[in-house]
C-alpha cells in the first residue's frame, strides 16, 4: 500500500472516529481547542437573563458603570493570564497595583513631578516588583504561589509605610495621572480612556501571544517545562520575563484605578488579586498552565462584572453576589478538570 492509500486511509479513520464519539465527547474536544467558546457563552447567557429580569440593565449608564468596572480588574487579568500560562500564579498583583499607584500619585503630588515622569517611575517600581517575583521563583526555585505570598504582605506593607495610610487627592496630582478616568460618548454610552487602554492591552497581548517565538515560549514552558527546556528554550529566562512584564501591566492598572476613582488610595483594590484570579479562570485558562487565551479573560471579566452588577439590580444581597462568583470559579476549575482529560 502506497503513501497516498495510507493517508487516505487515515483520514477516513479520523473521521470515523469523529463520528463515533458521543455528543458529550466532541464538546470535551471543541473546548479543548477552543478555550474561550464557553466563557462567551456564558456571558451571553448572562447578559439575556439579566436584561429579562431587570430593565435598567442594558441602558447606556448601567453598561457604562460595568466597563468602568471591569476597566482595572480586566488589565490585571491580562498579567495574570501570561503568568497562570507558564503554571505559575501572582496573588501580589493588587499589592503591586496600589503601590505603584501611591508611588505614581505621592511623587508628583510631593515633588511636582510632571505627569509623564511620574507615570514612567510607577512603571518602573511596578516592573521591578514583577521582576522580583521572578527572581525568587527562579533562582530560589520556590513555589509561585508561596512568592507571591510572601510578596504581597511585603508590597501592601510597604505601600501602607510610604503612603502613611493617606489617601493622596486627584487635586493634588497632574491631569495626566486621572486622564484614564476621563469619557467620551459612544451610542449614549459614557466610556472611560482606562476602558479603551484594556481592550487595546488586550488585542496587543494576544498578538505577541499568538505571533510571536515569546509568546510560543511561555505557551511552551507552561504546558512541559522539561520538555522546553530540553528543546532549548530558556525557561528560567521565559518565567523572569512574564513576572517582569506582569509588573508593567499591573503598573498601567494603577494608572487607570487612579482615574477610575480619582485619587490614590492605599486601601483601593488591594484585593483585586482574587478578581484577576477569578477572571482568568472563568474565562478559560488553566491553572496548570499551557492552555488558555487573553480574550477569554477579558471574558471572565465580562463575566463578573455582569453577574455583580445584574445581581445587585435584581435586589440580591452582597453575601449571595459573592456566593455566585465562588460557585462560577468552581464550576469553571471542574470543567477545565474536565476538559484536560480529552483524549486526542
Amino acid at each position: 500500500m502506497g503513501p497516498a492509500e495510507l493517508l487516505g486511509l487515515s483520514a477516513v479513520t479520523a473521521l470515523d472516529e469523529h463520528r463515533s464519539r458521543s455528543p458529550l465527547s466532541r464538546l470535551q474536544h471543541l473546548l479543548h481547542s477552543q478555550a474561550t467558546i464557553g466563557p462567551a457563552v456564558v456571558l451571553l447567557i448572562a447578559v439575556v437573563v439579566f436584561a429579562l429580569l431587570s430593565e435598567r440593565f442594558l441602558q447606556p449608564a448601567n453598561i457604562s458603570l460595568v466597563l468602568q468596572q471591569v476597566a482595572v480588574v480586566g488589565t490585571l487579568a491580562v498579567g495574570q493570564t501570561i503568568v497562570i500560562l507558564t503554571a505559575g500564579i501572582d496573588l501580589s498583583c493588587g499589592a503591586i497595583m496600589v503601590l505603584t499607584s501611591i508611588v505614581m500619585a505621592k511623587v508628583a503630588a510631593e515633588t511636582g513631578l510632571p505627569g509623564l515622569p511620574a507615570l514612567l517611575l510607577g512603571f518602573l517600581v511596578g516592573t521591578v516588583c514583577g521582576l522580583l517575583n521572578g527572581v525568587l521563583v527562579t533562582r530560589l526555585k520556590l513555589p509561585p504561589f508561596i512568592v507571591t505570598l510572601g510578596t504581597l504582605n511585603v508590597f501592601f506593607a510597604l505601600n501602607l509605610w510610604y503612603s502613611g495610610s493617606a489617601t493622596i487627592r486627584g487635586g493634588d496630582m497632574p491631569k495626566l495621572l486621572l486622564w484614564t478616568g476621563e469619557t467620551f460618548t459612544i451610542g449614549g454610552t459614557r466610556v472611560t480612556y482606562g476602558s479603551i487602554m484594556m481592550v487595546l492591552l488586550v488585542a496587543a497581548a494576544a498578538f505577541v501571544l499568538k505571533n510571536t517565538s515569546w509568546g510560543r515560549h511561555v505557551y511552551a514552558t507552561g504546558d512541559d517545562p522539561e520538555a522546553s527546556r530540553l528543546s532549548g528554550i530558556r525557561t528560567a529566562r521565559v518565567l523572569l520575563s512574564v513576572y517582569a512584564t506582569a509588573g508593567a501591566v499591573y503598573a498601567l492598572a494603577a494608572w487607570i484605578l487612579i482615574g477610575r476613582i480619582a485619587s490614590a488610595s492605599p486601601q483601593a483594590g488591594q484585593f483585586e488579586n482574587l478578581d484577576s484570579i477569578t477572571a482568568v479562570v472563568i474565562g478559560g485558562t488553566s491553572l496548570f498552565g499551557g492552555r488558555g487565551a487573553i480574550v477569554g479573560s477579558l471574558i471572565g471579566a465580562l463575566i463578573v462584572g455582569v453577574f455583580r452588577n445584574g445581581l445587585a439590580l435584581a435586589g440580591v444581597d452582597v453575601l449571595w453576589q459573592t456566593f455566585a462568583v465562588g460557585v462560577l470559579i468552581i464550576a469553571a476549575v471542574s470543567i477545565d478538570q474536565w476538559i484536560r482529560k480529552v483524549k486526542p
